[in-house]
């Protein structure tokens, strides 16, 4: 339900970028150290967005560094680690563990169910450090996995769930930007949860598998509707963030939210739009 949560990167300056992928770096170092290799292989880019926004909105101590790795094995990339780079590297294991029972439930996806055993064991861990926050998003999942199992649950209730989950996740301290890092990550979740639901429509009514945009799919208003939605949904979460006191890489963070996101999107859009244009001139 990931890969949304992305720069446009030929909409930054190449320093912009530099310092983007130095928490990318970050976090992998993070998950490598914690984790493993296979905590590395949970590795996406959606949690930079997360590290970057903490990073700018309080400010700690960062340490930076350089290294090679396997991906980049001939010269030295800059990272930077904080509290909140590790603090992206726990909610990627704990993300990549509930996406793993997801693939393995809906489409039993065995690869999935495997490496979903193999990071049980390192989720164990989170719940001593993350307790409270561990039980709710546990309990969301939970939730949010019945609702799509009864099959008729709304667009509205699945991506409120899921906009709850990355409520739960945004929000890192109960202080006095709790509350609208809480509504910005509410905003994002239901974003990502509707990107999905409308890049995987076809595929899920092929496959028989739950979405709620299949009775949707067919109205002559669905592009339009699906875009509108998502609209209001960035326009929310835009105005949340635009609150927060940041300053540090705040380019960065309006390049994502503002263009970023919306880049998996574009290309789905444009490739059924293609492909509608296609069907339509066959019939011809």
């Amino acid at each position: 339900m990931f890969g949304y949560i992305m720069v446009n990167k030929a909409e930054m300056k190449f320093r912009e970028f530099d310092i983007y992928h130095s928490f990318y770096c970050g976090i992998c170092r993070d998950l490598k150290r914690k984790y493993g290799v296979r905590g590395q292989m949970a590795l996406s880019y959606d949690m930079t967005f997360l590290a970057i926004l903490l990073t700018g909105l309080y400010e700690p101590q960062t340490r930076r560094g350089s290294c090679k790795c396997v991906a980049h094995p001939f010269e030295n990339h800059e990272t930077r680690n904080n509290i909140f780079t590790e603090y992206a590297a726990d909610m990627n294991i704990l993300f990549a563990y509930y996406k793993c029972q997801d693939d393995w439930e809906d489409e039993r996806k065995v690869w999935k169910l495997f490496y979903g055993k193999l990071l049980e064991g390192k989720t164990e861990k989170l719940k001593d450090v993350y307790a409270e926050k561990f039980r709710k998003l546990n309990m969301l999942m939970q939730d949010f996995s019945d609702a799509e199992k009864t099959g008729n649950a709304d667009i509205d209730t699945l991506g409120g769930l899921f906009g709850q989950v990355m409520a739960e996740i945004v929000a890192v301290r109960e202080d006095e930007w709790a509350e609208s890092l809480r509504r910005l990550g509410f905003y994002l979740g239901k974003f990502i949860y509707l990107c999905d639901a409308y890049e995987d429509v076809e595929q899920d009514i092929k496959k028989g598998t739950p979405n709620p945009l299949k009775q949707k799919y067919e109205s002559i208003d669905f592009e339009e509707e699906c875009r509108t939605i998502l609209m209001m949904m960035m326009s929310e979460c835009c105005k949340e963030f635009e609150r927060l006191p940041i300053l540090e890489n705040v380019e960065i963070l309006r390049n994502i939210l503002y263009s970023g996101v919306w880049g998996r999107y574009e290309v789905v859009r444009e490739k059924r739009r293609q492909g509608s244009g296609m069907e339509a001139s066959e019939k011809q």
